[in-house]
């Protein structure tokens, strides 16, 4: 219905410049032609001095009113320690081009009015002017070595790249249609290597070669966190189609080319708590986020930088948004802490695994866990009556000989043993239920009695240790199960002694 009433006030509208048209004509015919002319030109003289006024004034009103939201004034100040240089070389541009844009429009529409067609009305002819073309020459390019020179010295000051001796953080952000993959470093503060080739959708996104090792730690979050204060390296990149990496608030945007990586470097000087803090001054963001909620937090509270795209990328383009929490440096840790490798969490073990030894990163957990449960038992009232499960000691199947990765959990026993030289411990074997009970007995038996020997072969004296099998006589869990069963075949330490 709407649509209709649309058509026929378009239809309305054209009937009646006809008409006027038809009106003026036969003004025209009654009055003569020269004089409906000369009038014509008059009021349109008049009329594009009136055009102007109100261009310029809307222009200018606009611009004040929109300048926080749309240019970066007021609470939007930059968020990053260079970006104060870019707004700067931004002002000195608007500064300068606004006042080209005004002179320009004022003469435009001035020299309309003024030598608008009258009768006898001749315009002056010259042929040349050396005067004026030294004027238009000289003052543009005045204006543009300024522009330049200070455009140089942004550029210089903001894209070096950073140099060896450096502290900072370096995070990938990766586009694709229509989404950022973005990966952080873990411990070791490196981003391992990668290829397209290796790329496979849902168990490794980015294509990371996990045979380097600095891929082992690192992580691909949901969210980019990064410290106040503190230099930040973004390495940019695409998957598919040109992207563009872009963070307002802080004066960063990148392109992100398939197969030619970019970076940007920037330093962070606002968290997003004092980010907001800023809006909250504001009578436009002092209304409630959302308008159904009346009581709901209001705009100020719910602000959160965030990453975009700035490139037209597709149909998705609007939704390659991630947020950006700019947080202290305990609060970084805190969360750093919490994230998990990729591979550790996705590949490790899977059929994608290429690596099958055991891990740097396992060895030492491992480590830390015996360690941990060793020092729990010496605090007890009666440390005999805590046993120690040697979760990683394993034999090969129906036999006493021990896996090669025993040894790390049993070398990391005989340093405990060595800095704890006062204890004695008894090493005791047990199995499931399966087959027969005396063969049972005696698989416990030599499989304590081959921990014993790589304890003693690492040092400890024999006469600290007591070897004891006790076949399936002692179930830490049910035989009817698969895991149950898995459960029962263990080593465990039990200390016997201890004189302080």
């Amino acid at each position: 219905m709407i649509g209709f009433l649309i058509i026929g006030i378009i239809i309305l509208i054209g009937i009646i410049v006809v008409q006027i048209g038809k009106v003026s004509e036969l003004a025209a015919r009654i009055r003569g032609y020269k004089e409906v002319e000369q009038q014509s030109n008059n009021n349109q003289a008049v009329w594009c001095m009136v055009f102007m006024v109100l261009f310029l004034v809307l222009c200018i009103v606009s611009a004040i009113y929109y300048k926080n939201d749309m240019m970066g004034y007021g609470p939007h100040s930059s968020a990053s320690e260079h970006g104060g240089s870019i707004d700067g070389l931004f002002n000195m541009t608007l500064f300068f081009t606004g006042i080209v844009f005004v002179l320009t429009h004022i003469a435009l529409f001035w020299f309309a009015y003024k030598y608008r067609a009258r009768e006898g009305g001749v315009g002056k002819f010259f042929v040349h002017s050396t005067n004026l073309e030294i004027v238009w020459t000289a003052v543009p390019a005045v204006v543009m070595v300024i522009l330049v020179t200070q455009g140089l010295v942004v550029w210089n000051d903001v894209m070096p790249d950073v140099n060896p001796d450096d502290e900072y953080i370096e995070v990938e952000a990766t586009g694709y249609q229509f989404a950022w993959d973005i990966r952080y470093p873990g411990p070791d503060g490196k981003l391992g290597t990668k290829h397209y080739q290796l790329i496979a959708p849902g168990t490794n996104p980015l294509g990371q070669d996990w045979t380097d090792p600095k891929n082992i730690d690192d992580f691909l979050p949901t969210d980019i966190v990064l410290p106040v204060n503190k230099k930040v390296r973004v390495r940019i990149t695409a998957k598919d189609v040109l992207h563009n990496f872009y963070l307002p608030h802080f004066r960063v945007k990148m392109d992100a080319i398939p197969g030619l990586p970019t970076y940007f470097i920037f330093t962070p000087i606002t968290t997003t708590e004092e980010y907001r803090e800023r809006l909250s001054a504001y009578p436009e963001w002092q209304i409630p986020a959302d308008p159904d909620d009346p009581s709901g937090p209001q705009r100020w509270e719910v602000f959160e930088y965030e990453l975009a795209c700035a490139e037209l990328c597709g149909k998705g383009h609007y939704s390659m948004k991630r947020l950006v929490k700019i947080v202290s440096e305990e609060e970084y840790n805190t969360w750093l802490a919490t994230q998990e490798s990729f591979y550790k969490t996705n590949i490790r073990g899977t059929e994608d695994d290429p690596l099958g030894r055991l891990l740097d990163y396992e060895i030492e957990e491992r480590t830390q866990e015996l360690t941990t449960d060793f020092e729990s038992a010496l605090i007890l009232d009666d440390p005999a009556e805590a046993s120690i499960k040697l979760k990683n000691v394993f034999f090969e199947t129906g036999s006493a000989s021990l896996e090669d990765d025993s040894k790390y959990e049993l070398n990391s026993l005989a340093l405990l043993l060595s800095d704890y030289n006062d204890i004695s411990i008894e090493i005791s074997g047990h199995t499931d239920n399966t087959g027969d009970d005396q063969a049972n007995q005696l698989l416990s038996e030599a499989r304590a009695q081959a921990v014993f020997d790589h304890l003693v072969a690492q040092g400890i004296d024999g006469a600290r240790l007591q070897a004891v099998g006790y076949g399936p006589n002692r179930p830490a869990d049910v035989n009817d199960t698969v895991e149950g069963r898995q459960n029962n075949r263990r080593i465990e330490m039990r200390i016997i002694s201890q004189n302080f």
